[in-house]
């Protein structure tokens, strides 16, 4: 994908994943953190057995959940989610549960003079809706996307069908950032065979916390260097 439709984008990523659970929100975190961005899940579900995405990125990044106070320094801040739901599934199915009627068409950005690392929920084909997958709202938004996917055996297989998916529906991939143990011969396969770049390689943190996030942040690129190159 070429810079010039990279730089025709919004100021910021759209962060997805290969599957559920391959490290999303930490990586959105670290990503922030490193550009200084703003951050925003639209689409929240599972908060009847947790907190939320939104409040674990604020407290690795020190900053005041939406409405809680002042931004961070130089105006970070985390933006308040599109949609909450309470059960742990998909949006389109959490939505039937809580007679919620969705419709990803009508989310919009928020305003921010901020970079923006938006966050998705589970991998490209989770429904939002009945008409949208999270793919769609990817289209939607108009961001380069940011892979993140697992270091392990498998990733390669699940890292090609994603980008395969996304350049089908002309989404703009900045590239790769695979979570967990270094794999120099996985990080080969996808660069070559995936045609894109591995932006880092993220170790697994003994402990996730402000001060890993930090140390992580430090082997980020720039995101102007990435959408011009």
């Amino acid at each position: 994908m070429s810079a010039t439709v990279l730089k025709q984008a919004t100021r910021g990523v759209f962060v997805t994943g290969t599957d559920t659970d391959v490290g999303k929100t930490v990586v959105s975190a670290i990503l922030a953190r490193a550009w200084g961005a703003d951050y925003w899940k639209p689409f929240q579900t599972g908060l009847a057995s947790a907190s939320g995405d939104t409040e674990t990125v604020a407290s690795l990044l020190g900053l005041p959940l939406p409405g809680g106070g002042a931004a961070g320094e130089g105006g970070q801040c985390v933006h308040a989610p599109a949609c909450l739901l309470q059960a742990a599934l998909a949006p389109w199915a959490a939505a039937r549960l809580e007679d919620v009627i969705l419709d990803a068409r009508r989310v919009r950005l928020p305003v921010t003079r901020m970079p923006l690392v938006v966050e998705g929920a589970g991998g490209l084909y989770v429904p939002i809706d009945e008409h949208t997958m999270m793919i769609d709202l990817a289209v939607h938004l108009a961001l380069p996307v940011v892979l993140v996917a697992r270091s392990t055996l498998g990733t390669i297989n699940h890292t090609l069908l994603s980008l395969r998916a996304l350049r089908s529906c002309g989404v703009p991939v900045l590239g790769v950032i695979l979570n967990g143990p270094p794999s120099a011969g996985n990080c080969e396969a996808i660069e070559r065979f995936g045609a894109t770049r591995v932006i880092a390689q993220l170790a697994p943190m003994a402990r996730v916390d402000a001060s890993s996030v930090d140390k992580a942040a430090s082997t980020i690129p720039g995101l102007d260097g990435l959408l011009a190159s």
